[in-house]
């Protein structure tokens, strides 16, 4: 793209977001309705090898998770055939790189269970997160309307908080699901939600900042104007 004009692929942006949108709500009802608001336990939970129904219910959501994993993907396509650079940060590809392996991981050797807890909760976020993404492809008027978008990276930073504290159970309870885990999801958690906060300590707390040094400069300025101003006007007076 380095030669070319970026393109614009508002129709596939609209599409596609609407897509994960609705991929989303499906698989998160799939997950309220199959496991977590069902039958499975908060505190530990073990994967059902067998081939019951609701087994073979939650290792299909666990499936389509990780499809899904693999369709976000085109997120990284889609910034570089816009020539969006600037989003293609660190924090972007660590994401789209690790969800991707570890929902394999989950897909291929423990579909359920206990680990199945990030999928149901990221799967909400991402409600929300292609949500405004469509809202936004749809078009600069509503942008007025797309204030909540620092929301999301606190909701994000909140399901990595979630997810660490239910692993840390892994370390008190012994439900069968292997306990080895938590010493891989826990760090990484809090390796996420280190790097989400200074994504948002970045993209809103020093803009704000910025912003506000700015408009104390525009202010101070003006009021020093109006201070001349009065000056010259007292002594054309005397």
């Amino acid at each position: 793209m380095e030669n070319r004009k970026p393109f614009q692929l508002k129709n596939t942006l609209i599409v596609y977001n609407a897509l994960q949108v609705y991929a989303s709500v499906w698989l998160f009802w799939e997950a309220c309705e199959g496991a977590w608001l069902s039958t499975y336990s908060w505190r530990c939970q073990p994967v059902d090898p067998s081939t019951s129904p609701e087994a073979m219910r939650v290792a299909r959501g666990v499936w389509i998770y990780f499809i899904l994993k693999i369709t976000e993907l085109l997120d990284t396509v889609f910034f570089v055939l816009r020539k969006k650079q600037n989003q293609i940060s660190f924090l972007h590809l660590y994401h789209h790189t690790v969800m991707p392996m570890i929902s394999w991981g989950c897909t291929k050797y423990y579909p359920g269970g206990h680990g199945t807890f990030i999928g149901f909760i990221n799967t909400f976020v991402h409600i929300i997160m292609y949500a405004y993404y469509l809202l936004s492809a749809l078009g600069p008027q509503l942008q007025k309307y797309l204030w909540w978008k620092k929301y999301i990276t606190r909701m994000q930073m909140a399901q990595f908080c979630m997810a660490f504290l239910h692993n840390t159970q892994l370390l008190f309870y012994d439900c069968g699901f292997p306990r080895w885990t938590a010493f891989l999801t826990l760090p990484n958690a809090i390796f996420f939600y280190y790097l989400f906060n200074d994504f948002y300590q970045q993209a809103y707390k020093e803009k704000q900042a910025r912003l506000k040094a700015a408009s104390d400069a525009a202010a101070a300025l003006a009021k020093n104007g109006a201070a001349k101003a009065n000056g010259k006007t007292r002594l054309k007076a005397e």
